[in-house]
């Protein structure tokens, strides 16, 4: 099968870690135990993977330089794809053996100007702080600030992808054996100009979006969203929470979710599956080949009755 696979910000760097390269490395060797069988059993694999916390953490490092004014969002998620690539390579190739072969690719996403993204950020980065924290912060800096669980984050513009604009040479590592490694942070958000050329964008593109945007373009069989929860959950943070182990994009979109949260991995989730994607599994980092194999998660198909199970 061809699968698409997306691993969450939080996935890789847990809630309340410090933003160390040990604390990155580590979680990032977990992940790639958990991606090795799938790219043993010989699945063309395309991973992407979010950035929040990584390019937040270098905006404030530029930011600390009293010389410059500090580097672009376009230009912190390059290098945020670069670093993080690096390490799930040297971690891939050590759990998969030298034999495979994997490629980190700096992944353009065209956006557009008009999008009202640009008005009303959401997109959480960086890390967490308290409410007094995070004010102090907005006052100091001028940012967008938001509740993130029981903290505080920074929030940046989010527009839509549109158009991924290195898919042809994507698909063509692809129909190679080749397990690609792109779209990273939801890949470097860029607008084209009246004259064809590409400028960056002050934004921070939506991973899962941009994910099922990925996984449609390539004609992909799957959709696989790890984050750090089991999947999607009835009455959520309450003592009556439940998973629900399958679903449709019309059930789902009956169903209120938070923004912040569980709504952008949904809404990627059921637009692959809208666009003939055969299944879309959100669920756990450790527990993605159960969730291939339909015994975990929350899977969404079109026709739920076939919605739970293994997918052959």
């Amino acid at each position: 099968m061809r699968l698409v696979i997306a691993l969450g910000g939080n996935a890789l760097l847990r809630r309340g870690e410090p933003l160390t390269a040990a604390n990155q490395a580590r979680n990032v060797d977990l992940a790639a135990r958990s991606l090795a069988p799938i790219i043993k059993a010989g699945h063309q694999v395309v991973l992407t993977h979010g950035n929040g916390p990584q390019v937040g953490l270098l905006a404030l490092q530029g930011e600390a330089y009293s010389e410059s004014a500090g580097f672009p969002l376009d230009v912190l998620g390059a290098q945020t794809e670069g670093m993080i690539g690096y390490l799930l390579e040297r971690a891939l190739t050590a759990t998969c053996g030298s034999e495979r072969e994997f490629a980190t690719l700096l992944t353009q996403t065209e956006v557009s100007s008009t999008d009202p993204a640009f008005l009303h950020p959401t997109k959480p980065i960086g890390p967490t702080y308290t409410e007094i924290e995070a004010r102090a912060m907005a006052t100091a800096r001028g940012w967008t600030i938001t509740r993130d669980g029981r903290d505080w984050r920074r929030v940046v513009p989010s527009p839509e992808p549109v158009r991924i604009l290195e898919i042809a040479i994507i698909r063509r590592l692809v129909d190679l054996g080749v397990t690609v490694i792109c779209a990273g942070g939801g890949g470097i958000p860029v607008m084209t100009r009246e004259d064809g050329s590409l400028v960056g964008v002050e934004a921070v593109i939506d991973k899962d979006l941009a994910s099922a945007l990925l996984a449609h373009a390539l004609g992909s069989d799957g959709l696989l969203l790890l984050t750090d929860v089991e999947g999607v959950f009835d009455e959520w943070g309450t003592p009556d929470a439940a998973l629900i182990p399958s679903s449709t994009p019309a059930a789902m979109a009956e169903r209120q979710l938070a923004a912040g949260s569980m709504g952008p991995k949904v809404a990627a989730a059921c637009r692959f599956v809208d666009r003939q994607g055969r299944f879309a599994v959100i669920g756990a980092l450790g527990q993605a080949q159960a969730m291939l194999d339909g015994t975990a998660g929350t899977r969404i198909t079109l026709d739920d009755d076939h919605a739970f199970g293994a997918i052959a």
